[in-house]
């Protein structure tokens, strides 16, 4: 059994190492071309885009990874069946299903590894990424973060520099803020303190603000204020979740939390990592129970596109159910196991009498 388990091992690594070389070379081109025509009119080094195109692949290719799999389960099962090495297993006793368990394990492990190494390297260039190519576009201007002190919005109007704090969002409003204006020189121009500033749209509405400037103190009831930013751009400041390693993620959910904004989308985000072994395993069993079974025809070309196809499928279902999960249609837990459901019932379907196959 020992010598089985080497040898599956190693077609396994070998199959999947293949996969994974192919999908970051289109990914990489893919990313190049993209990152060309955005520097078209750029004056840049060549050696510039292709690093750029590097560190952003490995988050895309993370994304892909249900694809690799499956093609790796498939190419696996395409070199034992030409080389007549699952004959040989049968013979010897080993059967379909201990073959099934030993890559199961195999994927298992993968996955594991996907989620702890791979994905941490990855977001993390993906932020080095965002942070180099934020030169080139006006996100050096305009920043927003979320921090266990609140919210801070850096903004700049009309050649100048404003820097807002706020405790807390309630609603269409920043709670218990503090804004500072800067001249181009960083010199102070004046600060304005507020507990409520309406953001609903990009013209602020300031609400009985406190306004120190040049050692003068004013009150009013209500004043209007210019900037980049109103509440749907605020809510939309980490759409790029992938930037954020899993400790990133876990400290952004700790700092949402207290400022009472909504961590939907951040939850969904952990859950689809936490569920990436399963996934991923379920789908390596999926692939291998419809090689076992098409294992007579002989196209390796049609083999695959039948496995592409039904995962396509199962891609868009999944994401639909995402979709359901983050607009709160379907709880978040749900959303997710509905495609583990999915695939675990089309596997236990398709395992029936697997040993015979």
């Amino acid at each position: 059994m020992k010598v089985y388990i080497k040898f599956i091992s190693i077609v396994y690594l070998k199959s999947l190492l293949f996969v994974f070389m192919i999908m970051t070379s289109l990914v990489f081109i893919l990313n190049l071309l993209s990152e060309l025509e955005f520097f078209k009119n750029e004056q840049v080094d060549i050696s510039f885009t292709l690093f750029l195109s590097l560190i952003n692949s490995p988050i895309q290719v993370f994304e892909l990874f249900p694809f690799i799999m499956l093609v790796t389960i498939q190419l696996f099962f395409i070199k034992i069946f030409e080389n007549k090495e699952i004959d040989i297993f049968k013979y010897s006793g080993l059967k379909n299903s201990s073959i099934l368990g030993i890559l199961s394990i195999l994927t298992l492990i993968t996955g594991f590894f996907i989620i702890t190494i791979f994905y941490n390297l990855s977001s993390n260039m993906k932020n080095i990424y965002l942070e180099l190519k934020s030169v080139y576009t006006n996100d050096g201007k305009y920043l927003a973060v979320i921090t266990k002190n609140g919210l801070w919005i850096k903004d700049k109007i009309d050649k100048k520099i404003i820097i807002t704090n706020s405790s807390n969002i309630q609603g269409n409003y920043l709670i218990r803020n503090f804004i500072t204006e800067f001249d181009e020189n960083f010199n102070v121009i004046r600060n304005i303190q507020s507990d409520k500033i309406d953001i609903s749209k990009k013209e602020w509405k300031i609400i009985e603000p406190r306004i120190y400037q040049k050692n003068n103190y004013i009150n009013s009831d209500k004043i209007n204020f210019n900037t980049n930013f109103d509440l749907d751009r605020i809510r939309s400041l980490y759409s790029n979740l992938s930037a954020l390693d899993i400790f990133e993620l876990l400290e952004l959910r700790k700092n949402y939390l207290k400022l009472n904004y909504s961590i939907i989308d951040i939850n969904l985000h952990l859950l689809k990592i936490a569920s990436y072994p399963i996934v991923l395993l379920l789908i390596s069993i999926f692939a291998a129970l419809i090689m076992l079974n098409i294992k007579q025809i002989k196209s390796s070309t049609f083999k695959i596109s039948i496995g592409l196809f039904f995962s396509v499928i199962i891609y868009y279902l999944s994401n639909f159910s995402y979709v359901l999960g983050s607009t709160e249609r379907i709880s978040l837990i749900f959303s997710i196991l509905i495609p583990i459901i999915l695939l675990s019932t089309i596997n236990c379907l398709m395992l029936y009498r697997v040993n015979e196959k």
